[in-house]
């Protein structure tokens, strides 16, 4: 029987970076898609349609929004944001351990333990990286 927890590599938890970060609960193996069972569809805003929303609601789309060519890529409802949305970048000075695929699955880079915070480079995948 599959249980809830298979092939759920991260959590989210307090994080020194930045707020809220995705924690590695289990090791990861390099080259494991961290997010493969994750696949609600983004839909794709124009950043016009914000410009005349409440700074607050305009925050989710600012915070979470994947930005490429004058779009916003964000779920299709605020309500269904899934852990990956949760990644941080690491300082400027530190390494990343997640890479990105060209749809946007987030590969991990190296092998993982269990603990250690995941990170990306917003600029791998969004203009306003």
């Amino acid at each position: 029987m599959t249980l809830p927890h298979d092939n759920v590599y991260a959590r989210l938890g307090p994080s020194e970076i930045a707020g809220i970060g995705v924690f590695a609960i289990v090791p990861i193996p390099e080259g494991t898609n961290i997010f493969a069972n994750d696949r609600l569809d983004m839909i794709w805003v124009d950043e016009a349609e914000i410009a005349g929303l409440s700074d607050e609601v305009k925050r989710l789309y600012t915070d979470f929004g994947v930005a490429r060519h004058g779009k916003l890529g964000v779920p299709k409802n605020f309500n269904l944001l899934t852990t990956g949305w949760y990644l941080n970048e690491p300082p400027a000075d530190a390494p990343h351990n997640l890479g990105v695929t060209r749809d946007l699955g987030f590969v991990a880079l190296r092998d993982i333990a269990p603990g250690e915070e995941l990170t990306t480079r917003y600029s791998d995948y969004s203009d306003n990286g």
